[in-house]
Order: structure tokens, then sequence, then C-alpha cells
């Protein structure tokens, strides 16, 4: 049955597809090699649950000298492996299974060879029987060579067994207990792994008894620094029997549970997510800030002059705007002040954009793993001398005009019309004066009077009617371009900075989600 049939619809299969999502995720940012290590690793852990969960494959681990052939011999009840003098060092592991049926794939999977299996039903086992063995029902027991072996080959074997087995007994010698080989190379490695370890401490006989309690404790103290409290540590002595009966009772506890094989997967996920992580990344994953990217955009807007415009513009506007409905005599008076003329977009400052687009990149990188945090700032700068002529380019192209709209040339036209007609009629006016010709009157008023009083009024009226009608167009016009003009920004932008940043953040989170899941 595939790994992935077994875990379906299991809680140690969502994390575990949490975990291979992670890991994928994490292409092309962690090493290809670490990542390669842990999926393989990943694959490893999850192919156990495919074979027999009625067996529980226990490693007996230990050193040259640590009585661990004599206790696996002890536990076992037959000379199956070599101690003392005829061989110093176990040459490859040898299993003894309790109860074969259904134990050839998962030996096969273990990688040990036919010639190095017992099974404790067969014939070589008729000498014993009883309880004891029936106790041990599904038991896998290993016999691994010892870790300090010089031989690599040794080690290499050492490290892959321990690697697979559900439950790692590791006996220890009251005189190298403390020996850096075996806590540095194993112990330190495994510390999500203390629910699948037993400690036994083995030629207890050889110690006083008024020692033995504090040379216990010591054992546990050193276990604590490598990250494993909560392990138990037996005492035994497999030449005089002393906690066998506990230790083998502690194995067959565990066997029976059916539990050990999902509890070793359980351990090297949490194994391999944690190497995940110091690889990849523990920062929680965030999104770009809608209000950040505005930020970027007004610094780079800034940059690029666009204030500077918008509010020449709007000055340009407002006062031709002003001059053009004014009363005429007014409106000569303030053509002086008139702006001779219109803005235009200069080149962007690049060294403003520069630190615009490198600030938002830092800010970002910070929310990301380390990985990323590269990937982000290669993406928001790989294009960085481009974007000052793209928004030179594309900001030019932005219509920056200070013509005003045709009704604001039909009032001046208007207004001078009636100052002609005041004139006009004044002249009428005086005129009439001056021939002592009496003309119609209107209102009390001659007429020709009535008529000049009467334009200057409407005039008057006009100038203050269009004043308020440009109150708001120049600020109008104003925005209008400014919008415009951010756009551009905005555009560019997204293009060449917020989009690639993006896709690197979306890439972490994807990967951050996975973790989630794999953590359960």
């Amino acid at each position: 049955m595939p790994a992935d049939l077994a875990l379906r619809g299991t809680a140690l299969g969502e994390r575990a597809n949490g975990l291979r999502a992670a890991i994928d995720a994490a292409r092309g940012h962690a090493p290809d090699a670490v990542l390669d290590e842990l999926a393989a690793d990943l694959d490893r852990a999850t192919g156990r649950l495919r074979l027999s969960a009625r067996h529980t494959v226990v490693a007996i681990a230990g050193a040259t000298g640590s009585g661990k052939s004599s206790t696996y011999n002890a536990l076992t009840g037959l000379e199956l492996s070599s101690v003392g003098v005829r061989r110093p060092t176990t040459s490859w592991a040898t299993a003894l299974v309790w109860g074969s049926e259904g134990a050839d794939d998962l030996l096969q999977w273990l990688g040990i060879p036919p010639r190095h299996q017992t099974m404790r039903d067969s014939m070589l086992d008729s000498r014993r029987g009883g309880d004891d063995d029936r106790d041990l029902d599904g038991v896998v027991l290993l016999d691994l060579p010892d870790h300090d072996s010089t031989e690599v080959s040794h080690h290499l074997e050492v490290d892959r067994l321990v690697a697979t087995a559900d439950l790692m007994v590791w006996i220890l010698d009251p005189q190298k207990y403390a020996d850096a080989a075996v806590h540095d190379r194993y112990f330190k490695r495994l510390a999500t792994h203390q629910d699948v370890i037993l400690v036994a401490l083995n030629h207890i006989d050889t110690v006083p008894e008024d020692r033995r309690e504090a040379m216990v404790a010591d054992v546990r103290r050193l276990l604590a620094e490598d990250g494993l409290p909560d392990v138990t540590v037996l005492a035994i002595s497999a030449k005089q029997g002393i906690g066998l009966d506990t230790l083998r009772s502690e194995i067959r506890r565990r066997a029976e549970g059916k539990a050990a094989a999902a509890d070793r997967v359980s351990a090297d996920l949490a194994s391999v997510l944690g190497r995940l992580e110091d690889a990849a990344g523990t920062v929680p994953a965030r999104e770009v800030a809608a209000q950040r990217v505005r930020d970027l955009e007004d610094a780079v807007a800034e940059a690029a002059g666009v204030p500077a415009v918008v509010d020449a513009l709007e000055r340009t506007v407002s006062r031709r705007a002003r001059s053009a409905v004014a009363w005429p005599p007014l409106a000569l008076l303030l053509r002086g002040t008139d702006v001779p003329h219109e803005p235009r977009m200069a080149a962007a400052d690049r060294a403003g954009v520069d630190t615009a687009v490198r600030g938002l990149a830092d800010e970002v990188g910070e929310s990301v793993g380390p990985p990323w945090a590269v990937r982000v700032r290669a993406a928001a700068t790989a294009r960085l001398g481009e974007i000052g002529d793209h928004l030179d380019r594309d900001l030019a192209q932005v219509p920056v005009s200070t013509r005003l709209p045709v009704w604001v040339g039909a009032l001046r036209l208007l207004q001078w019309l009636l100052l002609l007609g005041a004139v006009g009629a004044a002249a009428w006016y005086a005129l009439t004066l001056v021939q002592d010709d009496a003309p119609a009157r209107l209102l009390g008023l001659p007429l020709p009077a009535a008529a000049a009083i009467g334009a200057l009024v409407l005039g008057l009226v006009l100038a203050v009617v269009g004043r308020f009608l440009v109150g708001s167009l120049a600020s109008a016009r104003a925005d209008d371009v400014d919008e415009q003009l951010r756009e551009v920004v905005h555009e560019v932008l997204a293009r060449e900075v917020v989009a690639p940043v993006g896709a690197e953040v979306t890439s972490y989170a994807a990967y951050r989600r996975g973790v989630d899941r794999a953590r359960g």
C-alpha cells in the first residue's frame, strides 16, 4: 500500500502533506541539497506506515564495551550476537522477530539480509517458549553495530537504522556514559524523538549501591542538557540480570500499544519540520500592507516631481482663470502676475527612487525568512535602473495643460463687450450733452447714462460670479492631473517592484501555510 494511502485521512497524513507542501514551496529559496535531504527523510518516515503495523522495530544501540550485545542476548534468550573477546565490535545488524507473519516486507525495508534474521517462532527457537515470548509478540529486535566503531560502514549502518527504528534502546556504560560520541552525534540530534527513546545504564552491578542512584540522576541530567529531559533511564546488568525484567516490560508496554511506529513518524515529522524552519525561516507570513505600497508610491512621486508640477499647475490655472474673468481694467493690472509658461515634468530623482524602493525591500525582507529576504531584495531592485527611465517616459505623456475652458473665454468676451458698451453709452451721453439734446429717460436717468451704468454694473456682477465659478477650477484641474501622474507611478511600480516582491511574499506565505499544517 502506498504511503499516501496509509496516511490519507489521518492527522499524520495532514501533517506530512503540509510538510511536503512547505518543502515544495521552499524550492528555489532554501538550498536544494537541504530540501532534497528533508524530502528523502519525509519519504522514509511516511514509508514506514505502509508496512506492518503489527510489528514494532526496537533497535538496541550502544558503544563498544557497553554490553549492548549481551543485553540483546539476555532479552532474546539466545546467543545471537557474539560478545567479549570473540567479537569486540558488532559487524552488522541482527534481527530477531517475534511473530514472523507480515514481517518480510518490513525486514526488507529495514535492509536486514535473510541470513541475519531469526524468527522466534522458528525451529531455532524451540529451546525456549512461554509467556515471555508471547508477551513480545510483534517485536522486531535489532542489535546494531557499535556506534563508536572505527569502521565507517558500521557508522553508516547505525545511522541508517537509528533513523528507521520505531523505538531506540541506548545502552550506556558507567565509565563512558558522558562520552561526546553518543551525546553529540545522536542524543542532541534526537531532541524531537524522546518519546521513542529508552536509555539503559548497563553494568550497574559494577557500581557501588550507594552511588547507583546518583549515577542514574547524572545520566538524566546529561540527557536533559541534550534536549531529552523526559527519556526513561533504567539501571540494568545484562550479566547479573538486574533490571532486565523492567526493560523487557517497558519494551512490551510500548509494543502492545501498537503506536510506536506512529510515534516515530510523528517525531520524524517534527524533526524534518525543525530542520526545514532552520533552513527556510520561522517568521510568520504577512502580506505587504496596502498603506506601505501607497507610501512607496508617494515617495517615488515626490522623487519624480509630481507634487511640484501639480502645485505649479494649480497656481498657473488659478491666476489665469482669475485674470480671465476679472473686470477688464483690473485684468490688465493682473496680467503682469500671470505665469508665462506651462509646468513640465522634469527627470525623476534616481537617488530618491532608489532609496524609496530599497526601503520597501528592507521592510518586506524582515517579514519573510532569510532565503526569501534575499529574493525580495533582488526582485525589488532587479530593474531599479529602468524605473526612472519608465517614469520619465510615461509621466511626460500625461498632458499638463494650463489652457482654460471655453466658457471662461466666453465670459471674458462678454466682459469686454459690456465694457465697450459702457464706453459707447458714455460717449453717447456726452454727445447729447454737447448737442443739448434731450434723450429718452429710463428709471429717471437719461437713456445713455442708464445704459452705461447698467453695462458697468453688469460687468462687475459678472466678474464676481466668474471669480466664484473659477474658484474650484484650478484645484479640479490639479487633482485630475495629479491622479493621472500618480496612476503612472502606480503602474510602473506595480509592474517593476510590487508584483515581483508580492510574488516572493506569496511564495513565503505558501511555505508558512505548509509549516502550520505540518505542526498540526
